[in-house]
């Protein structure tokens, strides 16, 4: 049974912080690559950010130099720091996870900026 379960989901104001993070278990954690999709009501999921097994990582250029990915092998976690939130940020966070052709997804977390 593979599943990701994310946690650290809230309502914050403009220019605050939240730290997402995305339990993993009933996988190799320490291979494949690791991320983080949002979704707004309406529109199409869109990537956030992604880290490989090597830790190589990619960010949406919206987020870039706010947002930071982790991973820690040994916890089977991914975390997402966010900070400087914008209310344009706002949406549900997926965890996702892929592995050779295999894709997993979790079932997400709200965040909500007020501004």
């Amino acid at each position: 049974q593979v599943q990701l379960v994310e946690s650290g989901g809230g309502l914050v104001q403009a220019g605050g912080s939240l730290r997402l993070s995305c339990a993993a278990s009933g996988i190799n954690f320490i291979i494949g690559t690791m991320g983080w999709y949002r979704q707004a009501p309406g529109k199409q999921r869109e990537l956030v950010a992604t880290i490989t097994s090597g830790g190589s990582t990619n960010y949406a250029e919206s987020v870039k130099g706010r947002f930071t990915i982790s991973r820690d092998n040994a916890q089977k976690t991914v975390d997402l720091q966010m900070n400087s939130l914008k209310p344009e940020d706002t949406a549900r966070y997926i965890c996702y996870r892929r592995q050779a052709v295999r894709e997993y997804w979790g079932q997400g977390t709200q965040v909500t900026v007020s501004s």
